[in-house]
């Protein structure tokens, strides 16, 4: 999922947040990011079911 991030970036990333959002801010922007990538998988399904509806409608007038 990463590519080539290692465990080590990874810990540094974690601590840079820490730092600039703070203890507090960070559960927030934990769920703020989860919101943000589930709305954007529910919207990515959502656009691949209406492509492969219109594919079948397209096959079926053919």
């Amino acid at each position: 999922m990463f590519g080539k991030i290692g465990m080590w970036e990874i810990v540094l990333i974690c601590a840079v947040a820490l730092i600039v959002f703070g203890p507090a801010k960070l559960p927030e922007l934990g769920r703020s990011i989860g919101r943000a990538l589930r709305e954007f998988r529910q919207a990515a399904r959502d656009i691949g079911q209406s492509i492969s509806l219109e594919d079948d409608k397209e096959g079926e007038q053919k």
